[in-house]
């Protein structure tokens, strides 16, 4: 194939660029925020965009973040391209505290005790659900009973807490997110807009020399 890769990344290296990219965290916010200042809709529309990807990372909904947040940002009129930057805020360095602080307020909002020890079992919890997904897909495809207790368990556990407990932290972060990506966007938009007006200033002011030029040339000749 015409864009295959010629060195096949090994299974090892893309795992551990999956939690640390090419270049570090560092240099792919770098990019997230390049992108983000060269959006060209207006900063408040941007900033809108990054509201609802932040507040997406606050969502139990793994694997849907990008229609998550293209589907908020669609009706808050925020950019789409912009919202599905934001949930960069959620990766492997950040959804462990993401999920905890977010589960420890659905369980106190819920009135149920949280456990210190939820951070290790709940990866398990999503792959059990997984696991229980597909196990009773095929029970149904073979027509024989299906058991739900692993996705009830999760439901109950982890899905339905996080759901709720997501929403005032996911709020809080979005918002701070707003509050400091705005400004930042509109002065940056500011200044590269006076960039480059002074660019067409030079290259009018050039012309007009040059053709100030070739006139008096003009007129030596004519004389």
């Amino acid at each position: 194939m015409v864009f295959k890769r010629r060195d096949r990344k090994p299974t090892l290296r893309a795992m551990w660029e999956f939690f640390w990219p090419r270049g570090g965290w560092a240099r792919a916010a770098r990019y997230v925020k390049h992108r983000l200042r060269r959006l060209p809709d207006p900063p408040e529309k941007i900033a809108r965009g990054i509201w609802a990807g932040v507040f997406t990372t606050f969502t139990p909904f793994y694997t849907l973040h990008f229609l998550v947040a293209a589907f908020l940002a669609f009706i808050m009129r925020g950019n789409i391209l912009a919202a599905l930057l934001g949930t960069f805020f959620g990766n492997p360095l950040t959804y462990v505290p993401i999920a905890v602080v977010s589960l420890q307020t659905g369980y106190f909002l819920l009135g149920h005790e949280f456990s210190p020890h939820i951070e290790r079992t709940l990866t398990g919890k999503f792959v059990d659900a997984g696991e229980d997904l597909t196990r009773n897909f095929w029970a149904w495809v073979k027509g024989v009973p299906q058991d739900w207790h692993g996705l009830e368990v999760f439901w109950d556990d982890v899905f339905y807490p996080y759901m709720i407990g997501g929403i005032i932290p996911g709020i809080i972060a979005a918002t701070v997110a707003y509050a400091v990506a705005e400004p930042l966007i509109r002065a940056y938009q500011a200044r590269r807009k006076g960039a480059l007006k002074k660019r067409l200033e030079a290259i009018r002011a050039k012309a007009a020399a040059k053709k100030a030029a070739a006139a008096e040339e003009a007129r030596k000749k004519a004389d």
